[in-house]
């Protein structure tokens, strides 16, 4: 078990989460290389996406070896155990858990003894047929906790084709948001959903090749950004360079809440940097819902872009009035009933001196369950605003989402229950206003129909049968995953 590094909580209070993302995942090619520690960085760079485990699996072209924990990158691997994996193919993946609970068994890339060889796969996203995928296992494969582990086992179960030819005739058969990255020995391999609803792409290495779930991370491993992997295209990278295969007809709706808090700002998705997008709403959030104020500050970090276009917009000069703490993480430190009192000030501390006596527009990426929104604002007035107007540069989040983002359940989401009005009222803000779904549709550049935007309007892109959703759906039927015997890989 990966050692506490006495970073604070995000989740100290547990009825209020963020939304969380899936999982980061990254894969690298490169003979030559330290791929070990070039997929490092990259999980580095997608942490964000994840922060419950972390895991690399790595070949030398003869055995695939697979080493994972529970934690934080930084808290999993450290530079012994980098120099120990050793090989030139490697698949590296950040989780948090949307199938499956958050237990070591459930930890990726998952592996599978598969031919005469072996399987490692890393999945962003959440399948919505995983209980029909499941009954394809064979007898001796089944009892699988995630959708990973089943597409892994059936990736696996088929001794008379290659990895390539498994995963052509498996993959128009599954449903939902997947971006995969998988390997066998000597074989790197990646495919997205025919709605590409999760960020892919390909980049390339002075000696080879990567793919990520995000820009951001072929940056700081020093890879070009090629191009998007494409909504139903399988990608193959061995010796004889990059292929594409088309496995299913492109029907591109990716997802539009990673440009409202998901993606990192310095990322780029369909041409349309993500910081630019935010800034941009925060302009078209100004003009759309004005405030008479005298400051505007951000919610940090992920309130910022959106709180400079704000500022832009309005003429309303822009201040930093909250300090975050540059060290919250997670941990395995549990923090008491006194601790959790505190709340918001162990992750954001106002100056005083910049906001007392001032009327502030406050500007937050989204509200969820109302909680944070409601601490933050009786926190600023203790500390002498004048008035507190709340700006949300997205629009209200009503319904779950099932293709990979874990919201609250609809019960819990307040926009689904409460009025923008007796939201107000509840977090005690002056004034209250979200930006419309057009406008943050015409911020991000990408046309309408071409979204997922499921969250904000309810139109789901793929139908959900309501018996396939849940994120225990799995141990339901097997017990729970901490009973399972270790998940297969070596360590």
């Amino acid at each position: 078990m990966a050692q506490p590094d006495g970073r604070l909580s995000t989740d100290l209070d547990p009825h209020e989460r963020a939304p969380q993302d899936a999982c980061g995942v990254f894969g690298v090619w490169a003979p030559g290389e330290e791929v070990s520690k070039l997929t490092y960085f990259g999980l580095y760079a997608l942490q964000h996406r994840g922060q419950e485990s972390a895991g690399i699996a790595l070949s030398d072209g003869e055995r695939i070896v697979v080493y994972k924990d529970m934690g934080l990158v930084s808290q999993v691997f450290n530079e012994a155990t980098l120099d120990s994996l050793q090989g030139h193919l490697a698949i590296g993946h950040c989780r948090y858990s949307t199938t499956g609970s958050p237990v070591w068994e459930n930890a990726q890339p998952t592996f599978y003894t598969a031919r005469a060889g072996g399987l490692a796969l890393g999945h962003n996203g959440n399948l919505i047929n995983t209980p029909e995928l499941a009954a394809m296992l064979p007898d001796d494969r089944r009892g699988a906790t995630t959708d990973t582990e089943v597409l892994t086992g059936l990736l696996a179960d088929n001794p008379d084709r290659s990895t390539e030819e498994a995963a052509l005739e498996l993959l128009p058969k599954v449903q939902g948001a997947f971006s995969l990255a998988f390997m066998d020995e000597t074989t790197l391999y990646a495919a997205r959903d025919p709605q590409g609803i999760r960020p892919f792409v390909l980049g390339r290495l002075e000696n080879g090749w990567a793919v990520a779930s995000e820009t951001a991370a072929l940056d700081i491993v020093g890879a070009t950004y090629e191009r998007e992997i494409e909504p139903g295209e399988l990608i193959t990278v061995d010796e004889r360079g990059v292929r594409s295969q088309r496995f299913a007809p492109a029907a591109p709706k990716g997802c539009l809440f990673e440009y409202v808090y998901l993606a990192r700002p310095d990322t780029t998705i369909a041409g349309r940097n993500v910081n630019s997008s935010r800034v941009e709403v925060g302009r078209r959030l100004a003009k759309q819902h004005p405030a008479e104020a005298d400051l505007v500050i951000p919610v940090p970090e992920s309130g910022t872009p959106a709180a400079v276009g704000y500022a832009d917009g309005s003429g309303i000069p822009f201040a930093q009035g909250l300090v975050k703490n540059s060290y919250v993480g997670r941990t395995f430190i549990q923090p008491s009933q006194t601790l959790r009192q505190l709340g918001i000030r162990l992750k954001l501390n106002p100056l005083r001196e910049v906001i007392e006596g001032r009327r502030l527009v406050v500007v937050d990426d989204s509200i969820v369950r109302g909680n944070t929104q409601r601490a933050l604002v009786r926190m600023l007035r203790e500390a002498g605003a004048a008035e507190v107007h709340v700006r949300i540069s997205s629009p209200p989040v009503m319904w779950p989402c099932y293709y990979g983002v874990d919201f609250a359940t609809k019960a819990e989401l307040v926009a689904g229950n409460l009025s923008t009005e007796e939201i107000r009222a509840s977090i005690g803000a002056d004034s209250l206003a979200f930006i419309d779904l057009e406008e943050l549709v015409q911020a991000t550049e990408v046309p309408k129909e071409r979204l997922c935007r499921a969250c904000f309007d309810g139109v789901y892109p793929i139908e959900v049968d309501e018996a396939a959703r849940g994120k225990y759906l799995l141990e339901k039927s097997c017990g729970n995953a901490a009973e399972r015997p270790l998940a297969r890989g070596r360590r």
